[in-house]
């Protein structure tokens, strides 16, 4: 893998697919030194998709790398914003024309 890096999540982030997608992100992390993380096909998260989230970015933190989550379905998006953590994951949060139709 390259230096930057493109992570799909095609699955919902819930308790039901989170040690997967642990060990996939962990996996990417390790593999780029710029990890740009896709969510827009999330369509569901839970509390340990956020869990997963933050470990991910805080790991990054610790290796010294950088993670990106680059695209937000809108129930990601709801949801960080619900839990106040959007600031948190400092990322620039794209509102689509369509979701205002």
């Amino acid at each position: 893998m390259s230096a930057n890096n493109r992570l799909t999540i095609l699955e919902d982030l819930t308790i039901y697919n989170a040690m997967e997608q642990k060990q996939q992100l962990l996996d990417a992390l390790g593999q780029a030194e710029h990890l740009e993380l896709d969510l827009s096909q999330v369509a569901e998260i839970d509390t340990a998709g956020l869990q997963l989230l933050i470990l991910a970015k805080r790991e990054a933190a610790r290796l010294n790398k950088d993670l990106d989550i680059v695209a937000h379905s809108p129930n990601v998006r709801q949801t960080l914003d619900f839990c106040n953590l959007a600031a948190f994951f400092g990322d620039p949060v794209v509102i689509s024309a369509h979701e205002h139709a």
